[in-house]
């Protein structure tokens, strides 16, 4: 490969993301590949004023704060594109946690069409393969609470709103043809169904 083959992660709150990119990290890198692991939120060069918008928002909810959220997240997007991935090395893979699938789940007022076309304008790069994880919202809201942080979310607060973060997700993976993961089984399960659609890419 010349340049790394690109996969993100997304899905709403609870749904095992963290578990499932280590258990797939250790798979493929039990075959011998280079893996990258990276965060959005860790490579937000804006992220604490991105927070303290989406905290705003969850105090006072409206369409126009609610796409300048969007707008801070997709020029934080593009940094990333800008300024992290042309760093990775070129016969790598790099999997990362969240990118603009993720607004699919959390975006209340704005379409998430409009999200991307919004990301894609600003240059944010496209990943080679969108891995849309998905529980029943029941499940997902069931191993939040058994955490000890709880869901974490400043946007989620009831079974009903993870309900509907939940369907909103799954619309637009299906409309968008992101490769849908149930994870409601097992991590072995999950990462066996991922390597199937991943080994392919890897001999393109």
């Amino acid at each position: 490969m010349s340049r790394p083959l690109f996969i993100a992660m997304d899905g709403p709150k609870g749904t095992g993301k963290t578990t499932l990119l280590e258990a797939l990290t250790q798979a493929l890198r039990a075959q011998g590949n280079k893996v990258v692991r990276l965060c959005e939120r860790n490579n937000d060069p804006q992220r604490a004023q991105t927070m303290a918008l989406v905290n705003q928002l969850a105090r006072q909810p409206s369409p126009a704060l609610e796409w300048q959220v969007c707008e801070q997240l997709a020029e934080s997007r593009a940094w990333i594109t800008r300024h992290v991935l042309p760093r990775q090395p070129g016969d790598s893979i790099v999997l990362i946690d969240r990118w603009y699938p993720s607004d699919a789940a959390f975006r209340r007022t704005v379409p998430f069409d409009q999200v991307l076309r919004l990301n894609i304008e600003h240059g944010v790069q496209v990943p080679d393969l969108n891995i849309a994880l998905l529980t029943t919202a029941q499940t997902s809201w069931a191993r939040a609470a058994a955490r000890r942080r709880g869901l974490g979310s400043t946007v989620m607060h009831t079974l009903q709103e993870q309900i509907a973060s939940t369907q909103a997700f799954s619309r637009a993976a299906n409309k968008h043809g992101w490769l849908l993961c149930q994870n409601d089984g097992t991590v072995t399960a999950a990462v066996d169904q991922l390597m199937e659609s991943i080994t392919p890419l890897l001999h393109a």
